[in-house]
């Protein structure tokens, strides 16, 4: 995968996990316009994603793994999360499962 390609993944992960973050928040916090802003940054995620010219089932089975990657660090960052052991297994599944279909061809 090219260099540019996994900017663009990161980028997407950020928004998502950012869109997320925002509509949590307003919701706990009851400030609709968190969610609304929330709900726009996950469109922006989507048209993001899929500006790629892959098939869509490389696309997403590999974003998925940047995406829980990119959501276990703003959890434990942002919100203090403690994930557990089986968390960080999981994780390191998804991972490998992605290096195995971006090395498909």
């Amino acid at each position: 995968m090219a260099g540019m390609t996994w900017l663009v993944f990161v980028a997407a992960a950020l928004l998502e996990v950012g869109g997320v973050a925002l509509i949590r928040v307003g919701l706990r916090g009851e400030n609709l316009p968190l969610v609304l802003g929330g709900a726009g940054v996950l469109a922006s995620y989507g048209l993001l994603i899929n500006t790629m010219r892959w098939d869509f089932t490389r696309l997403l089975g590999v974003y998925v793994a940047v995406f829980a990657l990119a959501s276990a660090i703003v959890g434990r960052f942002a919100f203090n999360d403690r994930p557990s052991a089986t968390t960080y297994l999981g994780l390191a599944l998804l991972l490998a499962g992605a290096a195995v279909m971006q090395r498909g061809t």
